[in-house]
């Protein structure tokens, strides 16, 4: 019982030592910590911090400046935008997650096993994955949403078909490189069944450069949702979400109620940012070439 403890204690205190320099050696990796830790905080605690009701309205105080009673300044019917956009955030994480988890799972299984077993099941999922691709991805979301309609279980499914091929694609490579490999060829000869060394030997190994794509995916299922809420086919006014947002403020930056539509968008972009950084500071730390 010693040895394996003594085992796994050392290779926890390498880990932390790696991550540690990978910090010190890009300081933006944890920047992105901190930045996502502060969205999740929104996202748990945001509806209960929030200075005002996301959704009341008030006539007399329409398109105010940001001033300090309202930071952010107010909307066309006078509802605090700091307070709309925070409680936003949880709404926008909470969908853009459960894609990317859907995505994630449905791409990396099917890529998985048609790298695996070849065959059959290669081509059936190769011709889906290029029939996804055939179209603009945008514009395939759009057409989805049109046909099966605007809920938040539609517009999640939908955002992930959309990113299922880069995981699928990623699978399929990764299981295809390793299934000849040596450790696959002991787990054969101790008379392992194919699903058993998929499930528990190459698919495992496969896990970090999709666990990488899938941060980076986050940013995208966002613009994804946030896109499809400014075009009126994603989450339903009066509902806070940063596309809806700045769909509305945006017909008042001519008359310049700049405000209405910077700040959401200004929440959207750093949310993307953020997870963007965030891929990019796995990615050094799943890199075995980083840890000489």
């Amino acid at each position: 019982m010693s040895a394996p403890a003594s085992g796994a204690g050392f290779a926890l205190r390498q880990a932390l030592r790696h991550g540690r320099h990978l910090l010190a050696e890009n300081p933006l990796s944890l920047v992105a910590f901190v930045m996502m830790v502060s969205f999740l905080g929104l996202a748990l605690l945001g509806q209960w911090i929030v200075p005002f009701d996301p959704l009341a309205s008030d006539a007399t105080a329409q398109l105010q400046a940001p001033s300090r009673v309202h930071w952010f300044g107010t909307d066309q019917v006078g509802r605090d935008i700091l307070s709309r956009v925070v409680v936003a955030t949880r709404l926008d994480l909470a969908i853009s997650a459960s894609a990317v988890v859907l995505s994630f799972a449905a791409g990396s299984v099917a890529g998985a096993c048609a790298g695996f077993y070849g065959g059959w099941l290669e081509r059936i999922t190769s011709r889906v994955v290029d029939t996804i691709m055939a179209f603009p991805l945008f514009v395939l979301a759009m057409g989805i949403i049109v046909a099966v309609g605007t809920t938040l279980t539609n517009i999640i499914i939908t955002i992930a078909v959309i990113n299922f091929p880069s995981y699928a694609r990623m699978a399929r490579a990764e299981v295809n490189v390793r299934r000849e490999a040596g450790y696959v060829e002991a787990a054969r000869l101790a008379g392992n069944s194919p699903g058993r060394i998929l499930a528990l030997h190459v698919y495992p190994n496969c896990l970090p450069p999709l666990i990488v794509q899938a941060s980076m995916n986050m940013g995208w299922a966002m613009l994804s949702v946030a896109g499809l809420s400014f075009i009126g086919l994603g989450v339903r006014p009066p509902t806070p979400e940063w596309g809806i947002m700045v769909s509305e403020g945006a017909a008042f930056m001519i008359s310049g109620e700049w405000w209405a539509a910077f700040f959401p968008g200004l929440a959207l972009m750093l949310a993307v940012l953020t997870f963007n950084l965030l891929g990019d500071a796995l990615r050094d730390l799943v890199d075995p070439r980083r840890r000489t």
